[in-house]
Order: C-alpha cells, then sequence, then structure tokens
C-alpha cells in the first residue's frame, strides 16, 4: 500500500526503514488527514511528532496491496437519476480509486492547475492516480448536485485547511443566479486502501474519515500518545483481537469529529472522547473543554466493507443516511 500523510508527522529518523518521503511538501486541506494515515506497525517506533512550516509531507508506504475494485451491494446500491437534498438528509459515497488509465486522464483534466500541481507532488505514480481520481470525484459529484460544470467549481479554505465552495457559484439551471444549495452544501472526503467516501449534506458541517485495518498494526503505543485516559483504558479492556478494529474505531470517530469542526491540529485528540467498541454504537462522549457541546453532535459508524473502518460526524442530531457507490467508469467518463 502506498499512502500518505499530512499534516502531522512521526520523527522522520526513526521512520526510515518504512517510509519514502516525497521529493516535495505535499498538503491535502480537502481530506484534511493526518497522523495515522501512512502510519503502518509502527506503534513501538514513533518517537515525536511536529506540525512542519509547510503544513505537510507527503509519504509513501509498500507494505500492502489495495483492494479490488468495489462494486455495488446492497448497502451501496447506484444512485437514483435525481439526486435531492432535503433538511434531513446526509449523502455518502464510496468510489473505488483503482481506475483505467484513461478514465484517470479524464478526470485529471477536470482539476484545477494548483490541484494538478499537487497531484505531481507524489512521489509514487500510484498517489499520484489516487488524489487526482479523488478530487475528479468530488468534483464529478458536486457538479451533479449544484448543476455545475465540475471544472468550473472553485474552493476556499477555512484557517485550518478545511474546503468550502467559493462564493458566486452560477448554477446551470438558473443562469446568472448563484446557486442557493452551493451556499448551503457541505461536503468532506477520505480515502484509504484504494477506497474513497463523500459525505453531502445540507445541514451543516460535516466529517468524515476511513481507514483500512492493518492486523500487523496494534497501536498500542500511539493510543497512549493521542487517544484520552478513559479511551486507552477502554482500548486495554478488551480481547487482544478486538483492539485492531476497536483502536481504528477510536481513530476514525476522532477524525470525523475534527474534520468537522475544521479545527485541524489546534484541537488535541486527547481533549474529548468517543466509543470505540466493535460491539458498541459510535458516540461522541465528552469534550473537555465545553461539557455541552458532545450532546450537539452525532457520530456514527459506516459499514464500508470488511477489513475497513469509517465513520460520520455532524453537529445535528435526527439525519437520514443514504448510502451509494459511485460508478466509477459512467463517472468518469
Amino acid at each position: 500500500m502506498r499512502r500518505r500523510l499530512a499534516v502531522l508527522v512521526p520523527d522522520v529518523s526513526r521512520l526510515a526503514t518504512f517510509f519514502h518521503a516525497a521529493s516535495r511538501p505535499q498538503y491535502d486541506p480537502i481530506q484534511s488527514t493526518f497522523v495515522l494515515s501512512g502510519i503502518v506497525g509502527l506503534g513501538k517506533v514513533i518517537s515525536s511528532t511536529k506540525q512542519l512550516p509547510d503544513k505537510g509531507i507527503a509519504w509513501t508506504t509498500m507494505l500492502e496491496s489495495p483492494p479490488e475494485r468495489t462494486i455495488a451491494s446492497p448497502l451501496w446500491p447506484s444512485p437514483p437519476d435525481q439526486l435531492s437534498l432535503t433538511a434531513k438528509d446526509v449523502h455518502i459515497w464510496r468510489a473505488s480509486l483503482e481506475l483505467p488509465a484513461a478514465i484517470v486522464q479524464t478526470l485529471r483534466q477536470l482539476l484545477s492547475a494548483d490541484e494538478q500541481d499537487r497531484a505531481d507532488r507524489f512521489y509514487f505514480e500510484k498517489d499520484r492516480r489516487h488524489f487526482t481520481v479523488a478530487r475528479g470525484f468530488l468534483r464529478k459529484l458536486l457538479g451533479r448536485y449544484l448543476a455545475i460544470a465540475p471544472a468550473e467549481l472553485r474552493f476556499t479554505y477555512a484557517e485550518h485547511g478545511k474546503p468550502q465552495l467559493a462564493s458566486g457559484l452560477k448554477s446551470d439551471f438558473k443562469p446568472g443566479l448563484e446557486s442557493e444549495l452551493a451556499r448551503q452544501l457541505r461536503f468532506n472526503l477520505a480515502h484509504s486502501g484504494g477506497l474513497a467516501l463523500y459525505a453531502f449534506t445540507s445541514i451543516g458541517e460535516i466529517g468524515i474519515d476511513l481507514e483500512h485495518i492493518r492486523p500487523e498494526f496494534t497501536g498500542d503505543d500511539i493510543a497512549r500518545r493521542f487517544f484520552s485516559t478513559t479511551e486507552v483504558a477502554c482500548l486495554d479492556q478488551l480481547p487482544a483481537a478486538a483492539r485492531h478494529e476497536a483502536f481504528f474505531n477510536c481513530w476514525t470517530r476522532k477524525e470525523a469529529f475534527i474534520k468537522a469542526k475544521g479545527m485541524g491540529l489546534s484541537l488535541a485528540l486527547d481533549q474529548f472522547d468517543v466509543t470505540l467498541s466493535p460491539d458498541g454504537p459510535a458516540a461522541l462522549l465528552c469534550t473537555r473543554w465545553d461539557q455541552k457541546e458532545a450532546a450537539r453532535w452525532s457520530l456514527k459508524a459506516i459499514d464500508v466493507g470488511q477489513g475497513f473502518v469509517a465513520a460520520v460526524a455532524l453537529e445535528a442530531h435526527d439525519w437520514q443516511p443514504s448510502y451509494w457507490q459511485v460508478d466509477e467508469e459512467s463517472l468518469g467518463s
């Protein structure tokens, strides 16, 4: 597997055996992924972390192969012809990033110059393809919701890198008028192990995260470094066979919440608690800076498929998720 690590980076000298740094710094504000993405079986060698001045660096590992391309399933059916986001809807899409070269090239043509430049900075060709496909599908999906040509979409970024649609986007259905949905639409993206997840809603800020479970990675040392004492205690009480999934449950739920908040590394991971047991529901239990905030949020685990865990976070309750599989070849055409 070849993965990226953006924003928070382990001590480079201790990880040289496992990682190859990209030739140039790379930061992915759309995904806003940090720490775990790229760390594989390294719980006993991490000694320190830091935020690089340029906000990130691209990493690549070669420790596992991506899964085969995904197909529609009862949980992930093909989408309807017409997409509509009501006041209670959250739409979640799953896509494979392993596509033929011709489709990748078609999607690349939709990207802005700065997105193409970020793709080109990755050291390995596979990482360049995955970045290109992930961004291309994001533009395609946003274009379907907004009736705007994917290449015409423009993004702006908040203080800590969370993206949003630029103001002034015009719907093809209402020439000359700014799309009302474009002002309301919130979205987020995550990808891992050759899969991508996208979340769209008009309810409020949303965050999504996805991780591929690696059985060789216990995560104990990383858990003690980044998780809260409550979460570490819960992890320690679980049978050894359940700890891998529990660790990644905790990680994806924390990252989904941080991405929804849009606060990046300014929000320490040990300052809030989430559930992690494989047998229990996802939930935000406690936020230490505000005892009332946790009650305003909901977390939901996502069944992506065997070997993966994922979660979505939203500052709302009583919302309805819908799950769809991206038709990679038709959307990539």
